[in-house]
């Protein structure tokens, strides 16, 4: 119970340590312009880790995010270049969802771990984006740049822009299918103990297959919010975003051997790496040292998920 009660409330707790420190620290973090901006950079890495986090819980890992995140934001752009922004807008996020579903067809017909199989998907996919743009930057047209870049305008909710707004509803969504479905308690079921899973009637393959294309369609919209933001897309758009993004999920206190997490989890956990990085930034600290910090978050996080089940195995019981 104790360590239990470490791994659902220190992250909290270490979130509002984060807060305090940089509140009396300097006198720009508590500003409107710099919280919509926190908010903001913790957008593209929180949509990854929404999809991530339905994975990781599954048992599964989709290495293969970012790259989808790519392919995803080119296609968002080529479409809108001869449809317009709303066609591109959903063809960048239906991209998204058809390659995680393939990406979850792959991994369950091959029987391959999903770590290298969607590591391999990867590098595939980043070919996929070069072929298409032929290694180019690709840009809608100049008449309809204003259209495009839409998305990510402030809001009249004191400048929060449309993206932290997706990805509240995103987050939300994700939390409901998880919480409160019987596709969420499959997910878990599958995650914790898949056999078991399989004798009470689940068909792992397809709860699988579901998360990689949710997973996909996280991955989608983030494509689609980089690309709005910049103007444009390429092929290497948005690399290694997906270790970010699994640091995150894990850092929030979601198993990393499967079967237990929360969207909230891995929300705290982003906060907790975009307020690191504001930190830095705000304070004039040398980047290099976050990798630092970061590496340790991960690796305190680990332990901590391990620590109970190796007492349990250990246990005079056993």
């Amino acid at each position: 119970m104790r360590y239990g009660a470490v791994r659902d409330h220190g992250i909290v707790v270490a979130l509002a340590g984060i807060v305090v420190a940089l509140s009396l620290s300097t006198g720009t973090f508590l500003t409107t312009g710099n919280l919509v901006n926190v908010l903001d950079q913790a957008v593209v890495v929180g949509l990854l880790a929404c999809g991530m986090t339905l994975c990781i819980i599954c048992g599964v890992f989709d290495l293969s995010v970012s790259a989808v995140l790519a392919v995803s934001a080119v296609v968002a752009v080529l479409v809108t270049r001869s449809a317009g922004a709303p066609a591109g807008y959903a063809a960048g996020i239906a991209t998204g969802t058809l390659m995680g579903t393939v990406t979850g067809l792959v991994v369950a017909l091959s029987r391959v771990h999903s770590f290298i199989a969607t590591l391999a998907l990867s590098i595939v996919y980043r070919g996929l984006a070069v072929v298409i743009t032929g290694g180019a930057i690709v840009y809608p047209h100049a008449r309809q740049l204003d259209a495009f870049q839409t998305l990510s305008l402030p809001t009249v909710l004191g400048g929060v822009t449309a993206p932290t707004l997706i990805l509240a509803g995103v987050a939300a969504a994700c939390w409901l299918l998880l919480a409160r479905t019987t596709f969420g308690r499959a997910v878990h079921a599958v995650g914790g103990n898949p056999e078991a899973a399989r004798l009470s009637g689940i068909r792992i393959a397809p709860v699988r297959v579901a998360v990689f294309a949710i997973s996909g369609a996280c991955a989608g919209t983030a494509g689609l919010v980089l690309t709005t933001r910049a103007g444009s897309a390429q092929a290497g758009l948005g690399t290694l975003l997906e270790l970010t993004a699994i640091a995150a999920v894990v850092i929030g206190g979601t198993s990393i051997l499967g079967g237990e997490g929360a969207v909230w989890r891995c929300l705290v956990g982003v906060a907790i790496l975009t307020l690191i990085s504001n930190g830095f930034n705000l304070l004039g600290w040398d980047p290099t040292y976050k990798q630092v910090i970061e590496g340790l978050l991960i690796l305190a996080a680990v332990t901590l998920d391990r620590l109970p089940r190796r007492r349990a195995w250990t246990s005079p019981g056993r």
